[in-house]
Order: C-alpha cells, then sequence, then structure tokens
C-alpha cells in the first residue's frame, strides 16, 4: 500500500488523526475504539481524497498506535508540501511515513504494526434511527462547552434538551451542572422526531473531540439517536442535500454508546431547576397530561413562552 497526499487533504487527514487520538489509542485503518468500548470511530477517505493512492492486492489491514502518528504530524501542517505513507508489503512490521517540506527538508519515520492488531468493525445504519437533527457546529460547540464529562440529550414535545447528568451514587456533589434548551424551529438547520419524548444519556468527552473535527473541516454535525441504552450516531453533514458523505471525498462517523436507564423514566432531573415556574402552572400541566410518560418534560412548553 502506499499514498501520497498534499493540500487541503494534508490538513484534513490532520484533523482525523487528532480527533481518532482523542478517543482511542489505536490506528486501525481509520477505524479506532476506546479503552471502555464505548466509543468507536471511524473516518473513511474516498480514491480522489489522495494524490496518489496504490493498493496491491484485495486487502491491506494493519495497526498502529495513534501516539506514534501524532508525533509524526507535529511539524505545523503548513510547512509540508506533501505526505508519503508507504506499507511494502501486508506482512510487514512497519509503516514508513514521509514529510517533503517546502524548505527541502525530508523527514522519514518507520512506525512499528502491532503484532496482533486487533481490527474492529461496527456497521450502524443511520436510517433506521427515527429521531436526528443537524446544528451548525460553530455555535454547539460553545453551548456545550460547560457541559461535564456525562451529559442528557432530551428530544421530545418543542424543544431539545441539554443537561448534565446527575450521578444518584454520589451524596451531596457540589460539583456544577448545566442545562440548555433549544428550540428546533429556530436553532436546527434539519430536525426529525416522532413519537413520545426521548433521552440519552452518553460521555462528552469524544463528543467535543468530534465537535472540534467537524468545526476544523467547516461542516455541521448531524445526530442520530433512538432511546436510552441504544447507541447515538454522529456524523458530519456537508450539505443540505447530502447523504453519507456523496458530497465529499471524505465521510466520518462516530458512535457512542448510551445508558440503559432512561433519565425520563426515573423522573429525571427536568423538573428541579424551575420549581416556581413549574408550580404556578401545574394545573394546566395536569390537565394535558393525558397518555402521555409519567414525566413529559414540562421546561419543554414552558421553555417555549418564556423565549
Amino acid at each position: 500500500m502506499e499514498f501520497s497526499i498534499s493540500g487541503s487533504s494534508l490538513k484534513t487527514l490532520s484533523r482525523s488523526i487528532t480527533c481518532l487520538a482523542r478517543i482511542g489509542n489505536d490506528l486501525l485503518s481509520l477505524h479506532t475504539l476506546n479503552s471502555s468500548r464505548s466509543a468507536y470511530q471511524s473516518i473513511t477517505f474516498k480514491p480522489d481524497f489522495f494524490d496518489v493512492y496504490s493498493v496491491s492486492g484485495a486487502l491491506v489491514q494493519c495497526s498502529v498506535l495513534l501516539k506514534a502518528i501524532c508525533s509524526v504530524l507535529r511539524t505545523p501542517i503548513a510547512s509540508i508540501d506533501h505526505l508519503n505513507v508507504v506499507l511494502p508489503d501486508s506482512d510487514s512490521s512497519k509503516v514508513q511515513w514521509t514529510l517533503e517540506c517546502f524548505n527541502g527538508m525530508r523527514k522519514s519515520y518507520w512506525i512499528t504494526c502491532n503484532v496482533e492488531p486487533d481490527i474492529q468493525h461496527l456497521s450502524l445504519d443511520r436510517r433506521k434511527l427515527p429521531s436526528s437533527f443537524v446544528r451548525y457546529i460553530t455555535i454547539i460547540a460553545t453551548q456545550l462547552s460547560a457541559l461535564p464529562l456525562d451529559a442528557a440529550d432530551e428530544v421530545g414535545g418543542k424543544a431539545v434538551e441539554l443537561r448534565s447528568y446527575l450521578d444518584p451514587t454520589k451524596e451531596n456533589d457540589s460539583s456544577l451542572h448545566t442545562q440548555l434548551w433549544i428550540d428546533p424551529t429556530e436553532e436546527f438547520v434539519q430536525y426529525t422526531h416522532s413519537g413520545d419524548p426521548v433521552d440519552v444519556t452518553f460521555g462528552v468527552k469524544e463528543l467535543k473531540a468530534f465537535l472540534a473535527y467537524c468545526e476544523g473541516c467547516e461542516v455541521d454535525l448531524h445526530l442520530y439517536l433512538d432511546k436510552a441504552g441504544e447507541p447515538i450516531l454522529m456524523a458530519p453533514k456537508f450539505g443540505l442535500d447530502d447523504d453519507g458523505g456523496s458530497t465529499s471525498n471524505f465521510d466520518a462517523s462516530l458512535v457512542l454508546a448510551t445508558m440503559l436507564v432512561s433519565q425520563l423514566n426515573n423522573g429525571g432531573n427536568s423538573s428541579q431547576p424551575h420549581p416556581t415556574v413549574a408550580n404556578n402552572r401545574a394545573p394546566e400541566n395536569q390537565a394535558t397530561k393525558g397518555n402521555t410518560c409519567e414525566n413529559p418534560s414540562d421546561h419543554t412548553r414552558i421553555w417555549s413562552e418564556l423565549s
């Protein structure tokens, strides 16, 4: 296997490696899995992404440590003319990375392949996930900066709610808890949801890494979800008519595991931040509950009126 890239493709590759390194340790054919096996990221490059691209054989696979690749790309991207990567054959123990710099300097690195690579592949059909939304990446990246390492995302009613996760096992928790309500009709580029409100709780660390990746690539974020306990999938949105990266020479996806327990079914914490407002509207809320879930997220009604 051998390929060469330069220009904007080199910048995209550098962002891809950085994003992968923030999630896992191994670079598995541009797939990575974190140590707790709760986050899986895949980045795919199409042939026209490369200046030169050749593969001898039907399939070539190797695994290397992302830490080593990040060391190669410490050289400022603006000073690199092009990058060459060569794997002599499928049984080679090392991969050669060569940087050709504008000042005439050549830097060569031989990175050792893992002896017994654990090549992971995960296939999740985004079309089967009933709820999704597209958000301007620069706005959501700013709003999520205050959230802790775990957050709950609730979809339903008139608003999408983002809030920090309250661990019931911790007593006298004095850490900062944040909540954010977003009106889909005003803030989302695209929004799809039907049925009762749903919520998912997942780690924010990997999400922030993917947000930084999408922001660097100047694309929006498309998030797909189903319900608590089911994985969520995030992918870059390259345009309104884009479907799976069809309009770009690369595509990426991040799959995150979610907690099995629904915060809605457990009573959640949605009613705690604004007890005064909720109590003032109690008669109206009781009259409109009907067949909805036990905690129908009253804040989605209140939020729209307060805004």
